[in-house]
């Protein structure tokens, strides 16, 4: 009797497994959730997992592509390039192999932003937790009726493999929470990340399409830890990261077993922020200062979404002491490079927040200077915004200006607006006697000293002493000088890590603050930097 039900057992376990085998279901990758924005424009990959063999149909908006899943599972179409549509449509998936299609209402055409970065790219709308929320935002969350405007915000995911899958998680203004791509309300809006909001809403009034904004972003992040490892490994200044990265797994994984609860190991060859020693550290795989970790968690899955660019606000968390800091502008445009490479959408337009004023090492003027490294490659903008920080708070409340700027570079340079997008950036300095003659790009009309005199310049000769300097506005360039310095040599603006009140206030004709600039390129140490 026994056997007889073991029999029977083994039969309905192997045609249980029979009908699962003919009723697999198609699945679509992360990004491809009810309410999504495809992008317009360009081929759109739309891709996901099916059973070897089976063919998988995607229908949208007239068009019908057919791909065989491979040995691994794999399928991938392309839809031809797509135009603009608020219609809420559906786009449907079917496998020959799949009892019920896949179907995704209310999908978009438009825009799509990819908003990644630290902490700054985190902060939400509405004040949770460690953040205070932006100026006024119960006004912002109850004016956010922008019905065109879709965010997917993917949850905080590192890993030491590149993942095909990462959750997404959005906290609405009722402290409930929901996932996938989220339509703007006052309802949502709250948990929305600030700055892509922002930048979504100045830009989607403008363009007059949907706009939908992938955040992709994590506390406290290195910008290594978003770069793939064949993009470390390959540049001869960043591959001692990976490096570094192997021998830490070696010694947390190694052969000798776990060496979780031995900080000095665990320690070893970790790098450590410049702006405070490290704490207790734990799996190198976790750790957000480590390289390839969040591309492999938070980025890889996203992989090859098509989207219009990318804005990024990231700077705070830099590692390996003074050098790490010299080199991160070398950094920053191998990770501009590298994600245009794994996307496959050539030179898309990259974004990038300057880091505003806070009495911390983490913000000091040096990193500015590296930020602004990015911009010798083509297609990439710079929103300045040291006039927004506050002293003591590395999460700025004043994200508005932000989110602005951010878009005003957006729409001169990827839509064509024919607009001012910067404040006023260094050209060049010209000695004329004791005086030193400053010009600039993106005066606008006039170059503008807000709320009175001018502040936040300073002067050297030769022995690169430092002293402050007035400066007056002459036309569409300035004049500094000292009585403290005969001959100028150099020349430098707002080179402090916080600015106290409104001690920068060189701005353009537009109401554009100007970047913070030396003339000099002499070496000098940091005060306060933490060296590895």
């Amino acid at each position: 009797m026994k056997k007889t039900i073991l029999r029977q057992t083994s039969f309905f376990a192997a045609a249980a497994l029979c009908c699962a085998t003919l009723h697999a279901e198609v699945t679509l990758a992360t990004p491809f959730t009810a309410h999504m924005v495809l992008q317009r424009g360009m081929k759109v990959p739309v891709w996901g997992t099916a059973d070897a063999g089976e063919t998988v149909t995607v229908e949208f908006a007239g068009q019908k592509k057919s791909a065989t899943a491979s040995a691994d599972k794999k399928w991938r179409v392309d839809l031809d390039s797509l135009t603009a549509s608020a219609d809420s449509r559906t786009l449907s998936v079917s496998g020959t192999a799949t009892a019920t299609p896949v179907k995704l209402d209310d999908v978009l055409v438009g825009d799509v932003w990819l908003a990644s970065g630290q902490s700054n790219m985190v902060f939400p709308v509405q004040a949770s937790g460690p953040y205070g929320g932006v100026l006024n935002f119960e006004g912002e969350v109850a004016a956010a009726k922008y019905p065109q405007i879709r965010m997917f915000t993917a949850v905080d995911t590192k890993a030491r493999e590149p993942q095909t899958t990462v959750s997404s998680n959005l906290r609405l203004s009722d402290g409930t929470t929901t996932s996938g791509w989220v339509v703007c309300s006052p309802e949502t809006a709250g948990g929305f990340s600030a700055i892509g909001y922002l930048f979504g809403r100045d830009i989607q009034l403008q363009i007059k399409v949907p706009v939908g904004i992938l955040c992709s972003a994590s506390g406290a992040s290195c910008a290594e830890a978003w770069i793939s490892r064949e993009s470390l490994l390959a540049d001869p200044q960043t591959k001692y990261m990976i490096d570094g990265l192997d021998k830490s797994y070696a010694v947390y994984y190694g052969d000798g077993g776990s060496v979780a609860g031995n900080p000095a190991a665990e320690a070893l060859f970790r790098p450590t922020p410049i702006n405070k020693p490290r704490g207790r550290v734990g799996a190198p795989d976790k750790d957000q200062h480590m390289p390839t970790v969040l591309f492999n968690g938070m980025l890889n899955p996203l992989l090859p979404y098509a989207i219009r660019g990318a804005i990024w606000y990231q700077g705070e968390s830099i590692t390996g002491g003074t050098p790490g800091l010299n080199l991160y502008g070398h950094v920053l445009q191998d990770l501009v490079q590298d994600w245009r490479k794994q996307w496959g959408e050539g030179d898309f337009p990259f974004y990038f927040v300057q880091l505003p004023g806070q009495e911390n090492i983490s913000n000091n003027p040096r990193i500015r200077e590296e930020q602004q490294k990015v911009l010798a490659l083509k297609n990439t903008g710079l929103a300045v915004t040291i006039d927004t920080g506050e002293k003591s708070n590395v999460h700025p409340r004043n994200k508005q200006p932000t989110g602005y700027r951010l878009a005003l570079t957006a729409l001169a340079n990827a839509y064509g607006q024919n607009i001012e997008f910067s404040g006023p950036m260094f050209d060049a300095m010209k000695v004329e006697g004791s005086t030193a003659r400053i010009s600039f790009t993106h005066v606008g009309n006039s170059l503008v000293a807000k709320g009175g005199a001018l502040k936040g310049f300073q002067i050297a000769g030769a022995d690169q002493k430092f002293v402050d300097a007035d400066a007056k506005v002459d036309g569409k360039t300035l004049v500094v000088s000292s009585p403290d310095v005969k001959t100028p040599v150099a020349v430098r603006y707002a080179y402090v890590n916080f600015p106290e009140g409104l001690g920068c206030n060189l701005y353009n004709s537009y109401d554009l603050p100007a970047a913070p600039f030396r003339t000099d390129t002499w070496d000098f140490p940091i005060p306060g930097i933490v060296e590895n």
